[in-house]
């Protein structure tokens, strides 16, 4: 922390240094909020090493050295899909069924079986909005799921999934949402965020749930005691404006209900998909999206990084701007991002891994479970000479 201090007062003395970018500075000193305009103008014209060192300073305030993961698994009822959204790898549409999976409840108590065994802590079901997949058959699963493994978290359906099947069973979200926490629902996912700005979530992902009804819902479960992250699908045809739009509105919200935990910047990737004649923005471009997400979401408590969307070294320097949660080890049970052309194809981390990758950029790998109580510090044990905790840690870990 002495150095990012010391950083931070080289940048606060730079006699060359933009105006705004050293009222911005010194707001980030003062731990005061920057304005919409302040954001656009990071990114129109702050440099990485400048955003770096104000990102890394909020980061350290808030959780020292700490990275967090940890130990949960992915069901994913469909990739059938009604919905037609233009960057999206992963699903089928219906005249194509054949392609993709349809899953029963009891076909996911099996997956949720497999995993009896191992000491997982959550469970993230997320997947292609399908009728038969409503609100009865929802609410049964979850139940099925308490009933075989109370202690198991469930985090489960965007809000595209409950805009569907509560409009169709023709309740109000606050309704749905009440009826989901009752038969087990314990957190809500970040996904489905994309772009609120109608001006592009119109485009890419019209005919699903607006930006204002992803809002919405939220908010309802936050009203009931929930908990929840939030995303944004960046690098595609998006202005840094309409970045900031969305973060600013997930920060207002947050302000009101203060539900969310932990922010997830999603970098489009451009294979088999609608957007393909799109290139993919760069490594800086993800650095600069993080150290910004962090400095703007001042509210929100962490920023994570998907590491198998960027890569595992991308990944360790996002450690440096901003960013401390570095999700799980995968076991490829998701097919959402690595059927989009992601790093880590069929990616797959032992526990072990994951811990040396955090340790190896000095940072301190902390397993947590889905609310961020800390399960276990593994910063302090010795690698190389203790083989007893690397069997324990090669016990297989999945994605948050």
């Amino acid at each position: 922390m002495t150095k990012i201090i010391s950083d931070l007062e080289l940048l606060l003395n730079d006699q060359n240094l933009d105006p705004t970018l050293k009222t911005i500075a010194a707001k980030v000193q003062a731990e005061e909020r920057i304005s919409f305009d302040e954001g656009v103008y990071l990114f129109e014209h702050a440099s990485i090493s400048y955003l770096g060192v104000l990102a890394n300073l909020i980061r350290e305030r808030k959780h020292g050295d700490n990275t967090y993961f940890n130990r949960n698994f992915h069901i994913e009822p469909t990739n059938v899909c009604l919905y037609t959204c233009s960057f999206c790898s992963y699903s089928r549409l219906l005249k194509k069924r054949e392609e993709g999976w349809e899953y029963t409840i009891e076909d996911m108590m099996n997956i949720v079986r497999q995993y009896d065994d191992q000491p997982v802590t959550e469970v993230h079901i997320v997947g292609g909005v399908l009728p038969q997949y409503d609100v009865p058959f929802y609410a049964e699963l979850f139940r099925t799921i308490k009933a075989h493994r109370p202690e198991l978290h469930i985090k489960a359906l965007t809000p595209v999934e409950y805009h569907y099947i509560f409009k169709k069973a023709k309740i109000s979200y606050a309704e749905g949402m009440a009826l989901m926490k009752d038969a087990g629902l314990d957190s809500m996912p970040g996904g489905g965020a994309e772009i609120f700005h109608p001006e592009i979530r119109d485009g890419i992902a019209g005919g699903k749930c607006s930006g204002e009804q992803w809002l919405e819902i939220h908010e309802e479960w936050h009203k009931l005691g929930g908990r929840s992250n939030a995303t944004m699908l960046y690098g595609h045809i998006e202005k840094y404006w309409h970045r900031i739009h969305h973060l600013d509105e997930l920060r207002k919200l947050q302000d009101r209900t203060g539900g969310f935990q932990t922010f997830i910047p999603l970098k489009f990737r451009n294979k088999d998909n609608a957007m393909s004649y799109l290139s993919e923005v760069n490594s800086i471009e993800d650095l600069k999206n993080y150290a910004i997400s962090r400095i703007y979401l001042d509210n929100f408590d962490h920023i994570k990084a998907y590491w198998p969307m960027i890569g595992r070294q991308m990944a360790q320097l996002s450690l440096a701007f901003g960013v401390d949660d570095i999700d799980g080890t995968i076991d490829d049970t998701t097919k959402i991002y690595s059927m989009a052309g992601a790093e880590e194809q069929n990616p797959s981390l032992s526990t072990y891994d994951l811990v040396r990758l955090i340790t190896q950029v000095n940072r301190k790998p902390i397993e947590r479970d889905t609310l961020y109580n800390v399960l276990q510090d593994f910063s302090d044990h010795i690698f190389e000479e203790d083989n007893q905790f690397k069997g324990y840690l090669e016990l297989p870990v999945v994605q948050s």
